[in-house]
């Protein structure tokens, strides 16, 4: 794999600070059942990296000791951690609200049969990846029998009462370009994916994120090997809007990875570019019990554009104003 860190630590990218901590993002780990192209977490069926239980208490003191929000799992396939359910009900239980990122072909695996009914009894907003609905360019991206994996997913979490008018179960959908151009305006795109979900497969859902793909890991590597990097990150840099910079998610989230190291985004982590804390280069999840992330710059580099162009990019999707 091409490193692409090198080719990004250059940057006039405007300084950052955070201004509150209302979310932890925290990876549980790089296991996947599944190795998508545009994945830049580089996660696969093969990957061994998984959080233990220690660390896992330490989320749970973190959260109760800032009085963070939301609690926000990721992975790889976040559900494939030993420690997943354990989380989920012990915050749960603190009134914390809970995200899953889920690839929605994880329920089809051994094990994890009943984990649609598990997320609907604890009340967790879903959010599921579906790059797109046509069958061909999902499996494309994705693998074979995906998508037919991924409807019929998105088919049970609307049994359960799942974007159901009235009821109190959210179901988003998250999109990701084919290729190195970015997203179409999330408005939109929502409201093809409604109609033509609902149309054809009876689905409902609550909201689309659409998501530039970052030039970082495996997708990046790959614009390496076909000459397309410089050109992608050109694009992201002529879409640059400097309004979006009061919502990027990194000011008010911070990220964990697996062994508890602190980053102020996903795709910093991916980077190992680390948080800086309290005059610390590197900071752990233990060192948010005694110091506060606020106002601490935030480390930037020329993906960071990826966030701000056009219509802005966060792990909620769109950042402009009538997108979300």
């Amino acid at each position: 794999m091409h490193p692409t860190f090198p080719l990004l630590a250059r940057t006039d990218f405007p300084r950052l600070r955070r201004r509150s901590l209302e979310t932890l993002q925290v990876n549980l780990g790089y296991r996947c059942n599944q190795s998508c192209l545009h994945c830049h977490v580089n996660a696969g069926p093969t990957r061994t990296e998984a959080m233990d239980a220690d660390t896992a208490d330490l989320v749970l003191e973190v959260l109760e000791r800032r009085g963070v929000k939301t609690l926000d799992l990721t992975g790889g396939a976040p559900e494939m951690n030993p420690q997943f359910r354990r989380l989920v009900q012990a915050t749960r239980a603190m009134g914390v609200r809970v995200i899953d990122r889920c690839n929605l072909t994880i329920l089809f695996e051994p094990g994890h049969e009943d984990l649609a009914d598990f997320l609907a009894a604890q009340q967790v907003e879903v959010v599921a990846s579906l790059p797109c609905y046509s069958v061909a360019n999902v499996d494309r991206q994705r693998g074979e029998g995906v998508f037919d994996k991924s409807i019929a997913a998105l088919q049970k979490f609307n049994a359960l009462g799942y974007a159901q008018p009235g009821s109190a179960l959210t179901l988003n959908l998250v999109y990701n370009p084919q290729g190195p151009v970015l997203p179409p305006p999330q408005e939109a795109l929502q409201a093809d994916y409604k109609r033509e979900l609902e149309a054809h497969f009876g689905i409902r859902f609550n909201h689309l994120f659409a998501l530039t793909n970052m030039p970082i890991q495996r997708f990046g590597s790959t614009l390496v090997s076909k000459g397309q990097f410089e050109s992608y990150l050109q694009l992201l840099k002529d879409a640059y809007r400097a309004d979006n910079l009061d919502t990027v998610m990194c000011v008010s989230q911070v990220s964990v990875d697996w062994q508890g190291d602190l980053y102020d985004c996903d795709f910093n982590q991916m980077l190992g570019l680390p948080a800086r804390l309290d005059g610390r280069t590197r900071a752990h999840l233990r060192d948010l019990l005694e110091h506060s992330p606020v106002d601490e710059i935030i480390r930037v580099a020329d993906h960071c554009h990826g966030c701000t162009a056009g219509q802005g990019s966060s792990c909620s999707g769109a950042l402009e104003v009538g997108s979300r």
